[in-house]
């Protein structure tokens, strides 16, 4: 492991020491900016009041935007890279109620670049020491430029639905939003959406053809090799297997379409 998350903990601490840390996660895969967005919009209901440093960001050093987001009327404050990133999170909360370029380098760690020091690490020199001063009660408008909230790279998360008839006679296409560590397949779908499919649905992928799945709320009720539909904790569908995984049995990963319809 690299010494990255141990130096942005030890610049919060230092600028911010009476504020509690938590580290959501840093298991999010290299670059991917869409996973980093989906686990922040999954969270977002838990993590206020407070302020979230999110860094998913292939683009620092280049010119893309460095933003604070406020949402849930004040009470949360995105802060890290313009790229996608926090815009769906702030977006679950309500809409946002105000956002910055984070410009004003009074806020950053060091007014003045040092020489010979790359600006490759934009979560220890911009988004840590700005959501410290956050913390300590720096209002958002101190940090710089206002930034409409419709520019915001990104946007609300759009889950899949349609009218209840449509729904019960065609099925609908459906996102593979995320794979979790069990190989569960998280579906960018609530689990009423699907209400009119009843309690066995059929499952289309271009990778293994038709399945019939059956609505569960655990996975133990699933049974040896039969496919579940079972409410995950961010109120989504999951393709699961129980005790295996049902990525790997079924070929799915992220980005995939899947099609649900009557069985």
């Amino acid at each position: 492991m690299d010494e990255f998350v141990g130096v942005v903990h030890r610049v919060l601490r230092r600028m911010a020491p009476a504020v509690s840390v938590i580290d959501l996660t840093h298991d999010v895969p290299p670059q991917d900016v869409r996973a980093g967005a989906l686990t922040l919009w999954r969270a977002a209901r838990w993590l206020a009041p407070g302020v979230v440093l999110a860094v998913v960001d292939p683009g620092v050093g280049t010119p893309r935007r460095a933003v604070a987001v406020e949402t849930a009327a004040g009470a949360l404050v995105l802060v890290g890279p313009d790229n996608g990133l926090v815009t769906p999170a702030a977006h679950a909360l309500g809409p946002p109620t105000r956002a910055v370029a984070l410009t004003d380098p009074r806020w950053h760690l060091r007014p003045q670049p040092v020489r010979d020091e790359g600006a490759t690490f934009d979560g220890r020199d911009v988004f840590a020491p700005v959501a410290a001063h956050l913390c300590n009660g720096v209002d958002l408008a101190e940090l710089g430029e206002p930034v409409p909230v419709g520019e915001l790279a990104g946007g609300p998360l759009v889950l899949a639905g349609g009218e209840t008839a449509r729904v019960a006679q065609d099925g609908l296409d459906v996102e593979v939003l995320w794979v979790d560590r069990y190989g569960n397949v998280e579906l960018g779908v609530r689990p009423a959406t699907l209400d009119p499919l009843g309690t066995r649905i059929r499952l289309t992928t271009a990778s293994a053809g038709r399945r019939v799945a059956v609505r569960a709320r655990g996975y133990a009720e699933l049974g040896a090799d039969r496919v579940g539909l079972i409410p995950d904790s961010a109120d989504l569908l999951a393709i699961c297997l129980d005790r295996r995984s049902a990525a790997a049995a079924l070929g799915l990963a992220a980005g995939d379409t899947v099609h649900l319809g009557p069985a």
